[in-house]
C-alpha cells in the first residue's frame, strides 16, 4: 500500500482527492527499509540473548550489565557525529552509511572472540554501536531527502515498519538457531554475521545516494556545523531529545523485569522482542501517517506517555499474562509514535548542506543520554530495588514530557505540533 518499486522515482505529481494521502513513499525509501529489514534481523539476533548471555550466562550483575547496556546505546556520541559531518562534507551518505554497516556485521564476529570477558564485550558492543552511529544519520538523511516534507512522517513510518519487521523475525531466528545449535551461543553469532553482509550488499546494489537538484551554497565547514547549536530551534531538538533519552532505560531491563516477576521460562525469554516488535510493525507506518496529518510532537509525547505507563506497570496491579501483554503492547507503540516521528519532526528544521550533521547531532544527544539512563537505572535497580527504579522512571518521563512540551512550542517555534499535510 505504501511502497513503490525499488529504484522507481519520487514524483511530486500526485493524483488528487483521498488518494493523494497514501502517495507511494518511492523507491529509495523501499531500498533503504529492505537494508534496515535485513541488518535488524541481524541485529536483534543478538539483542534477543544478550541479556541472558550477560547476566545468566556469564553471571554479571545489573550494574554491570547497565554499563554494558549504555555503552550499547549510547557511547559512540563522537562517531555519530563525525559521520554526519563527513557525509555532508564530502556528500556521499551512502558511502558513509555502507561504512557503518559493514563495521557492525564484523562486530559480529568480535562476540566470539570476546568471550567471557566483560571488557572485551563492551569493546565490541562498542564497535558495533560505532557501526550504527555512523550509518543512522546518512541513513534519515537520505530518507529526508527523498520525500517532499509534508510526507516525512508516512515516509519514516514505512522505513520504520520494515525495520520493526526485522526486529520481530530476528528473535525468532534467534531461537531457531539456538534450538538447531543445542543452545550453543555462538552459532548465533555467526549466522547474525552472515545475515548483516546480505544487508550490506543490498545496500550497495539498490540504495541511491541523493542529489539535489541545484548544489548545495558551499562546502559545509567545521565552523558551520558546530554554529548548529548557536541557531534556537536546533538548540531546543537537540535538548529535548536528550532529556528523553534519559529517562528511557533499554529494552533489556523491561524484558528481564517482565521475566523475574512473571516466572517467564529462559528458552522463551527472546519472545519478548518479538511482542514489541510486532506492535511496532503494526504500528509504525500509521502513526507516521497520523503524526503527518495532527502534528509530530502530540503523538511522540503520546508514545512517551504510553513507556510511562509500561514502567509503572511492571510492578503494579496486574500480572500474569495481562501484564505481559500490556507492557508489550505499549512498548510496541512508544516505538511507533517516537523513533521516526523525532527524525519527521527535526530533519525539515536543519540546512540541506548539513542535515545529516544536525540529524547525528540530535541523536547523538540522546544516545549520549540513553548511556547515562542504562548506567543509572542498572545502579539504582540494584541499590533501591526493581520496584523503586521502574518507579523512578515513570516520574522521569512525566517529567522529559513537561519539559519538551516546553521546548518545541517556545514562543510558537517549536515544529511538530501544526499539522504538516492539508486533507
Amino acid at each position: 500500500m505504501y511502497l513503490s518499486t525499488i529504484g522507481s522515482p519520487l514524483t511530486n505529481g500526485d493524483a488528487p482527492g483521498p488518494r493523494r494521502r497514501w502517495t507511494l513513499v518511492g523507491g529509495n525509501v523501499a531500498a533503504l527499509g529492505a537494508v534496515s529489514l535485513i541488518t535488524d534481523v541481524s541485529s536483534e539476533m543478538v539483542t534477543a540473548v544478550l541479556p541472558l548471555y550477560l547476566m545468566a550466562g556469564l553471571q554479571l550483575g545489573p550494574a554491570v550489565y547497565g554499563a554494558i547496556d549504555g555503552l550499547y546505546g549510547g557511547a559512540t556520541v563522537l562517531l555519530r557525529l563525525l559521520g554526519g559531518y563527513v557525509s555532508d562534507r564530502v556528500r556521499r551518505r551512502k558511502a558513509v552509511a555502507g561504512l557503518g554497516y559493514g563495521m557492525s556485521a564484523a562486530a559480529k564476529l568480535g562476540l566470539l572472540a570476546a568471550g567471557g570477558s566483560a571488557l572485551g564485550l563492551g569493546l565490541v558492543i562498542t564497535a558495533d554501536r560505532a557501526g550504527k552511529g555512523l550509518r543512522s544519520a546518512p541513513r534519515d538523511a537520505l530518507i529526508t531527502s527523498s520525500v517532499p516534507p509534508a510526507r516525512l512522517g508516512r515516509a519514516f513510518g514505512v522505513h520504520r515498519a520494515m525495520d520493526a519487521a526485522g526486529a520481530f523475525a530476528g528473535p525468532l531466528v534467534a531461537l531457531a538457531v539456538l534450538a538447531m545449535a543445542g543452545q550453543v551461543y555462538d552459532a548465533v553469532f555467526v549466522t547474525s554475521f552472515c545475515v548483516a553482509v546480505i544487508g550490506v550488499l543490498v545496500l550497495v546494489l539498490f540504495v541511491r545516494d541523493h542529489r539535489a537538484p541545484r548544489p548545495s551554497p558551499g562546502t559545509p565547514s567545521p565552523r558551520a556545523a558546530a554554529g548548529l547549536l548557536r541557531d534556537a530551534p536546533v538548540r531546543r531538538l537537540v535538548l529535548a531529545a536528550a532529556l528523553l533519552g534519559l529517562v528511557t532505560i533499554g529494552d533489556g531491563f523491561v524484558y528481564l523485569l517482565l521475566q523475574r516477576r512473571e516466572g517467564i521460562a529462559l528458552g522463551w525469554f527472546p519472545l519478548l522482542a518479538v511482542g514489541t516488535s510486532m506492535v511496532y510493525l503494526l504500528c509504525a507506518a500509521p502513526v507516521g501517517v497520523l503524526a503527518d496529518r495532527v502534528g509530530r510532537l502530540p503523538v511522540m509525547l503520546g508514545g512517551y506517555a504510553a513507556l510511562g505507563v509500561a514502567y509503572l506497570l511492571l510492578h503494579g496491579p496486574l500480572d500474569g499474562v495481562p501484564l505481559t501483554i500490556t507492557v508489550l503492547v505499549l512498548h510496541g507503540l512508544f516505538y511507533a509514535a517516537t523513533d521516526g516521528v523525532l527524525m519527521a519532526l527535526a530533519g525539515p528544521r536543519l540546512p540541506e548542506c548539513l542535515r545529516t550533521t544536525g540529524i547525528a547531532l540530535v541523536q547523538s544527544g540522546q544516545a549520549l543520554a540513553y548511556l547515562c539512563s542504562s548506567v543509572l537505572f542498572g545502579l539504582a535497580w540494584q541499590f533501591w530495588g526493581a520496584a523503586t527504579a521502574s518507579r523512578v522512571a515513570a516520574l522521569g518521563v512525566l517529567l522529559a514530557m513537561a519539559a519538551t512540551a516546553v521546548l518545541l512550542s517556545a514562543r510558537g517555534t517549536g515544529p511538530g505540533f501544526e499539522p504538516v499535510e492539508t486533507p
